[in-house]
């Protein structure tokens, strides 16, 4: 978990995914949509891609990808992102973690 924590510090956003995951490449797409630049680590191409899922799993996310940190938060998956966009709460998120500036 610490090793995940290190590489959400300082970044406004942090997406765990897989690149084969369509619901990763959606919330990519929405957030960079939004012009936010997220910091993505594709679980299923870096070396430790396991441990990492397993750490996010004991952090409480429910689904191995997306997870979404905002603000060095944990936000959750595509469901919880894609909730906070219909309530009109994800873009104020996104500016206050300095993601985006609009």
């Amino acid at each position: 978990m610490e090793y995940v924590n290190m590489l959400v510090t300082d970044r406004p956003v942090v997406i765990f995914s897989r690149s084969t995951c369509c619901m990763s490449h959606t919330i990519q797409a929405l957030l960079l949509g939004f012009g936010a630049n997220p910091t993505i680590y594709e679980l299923d191409e870096i070396p430790n891609g396991k441990q990492i899922e397993r750490a996010l799993q004991q952090l409480g996310c429910q689904a191995n990808a997306p997870a979404v940190f905002i603000g060095g938060q944990l936000v959750g998956g595509a469901n919880q992102i894609t909730t906070l966009h219909l309530q009109n709460r994800l873009v104020p998120l996104l500016k206050q973690a300095g993601a985006i500036w609009m």
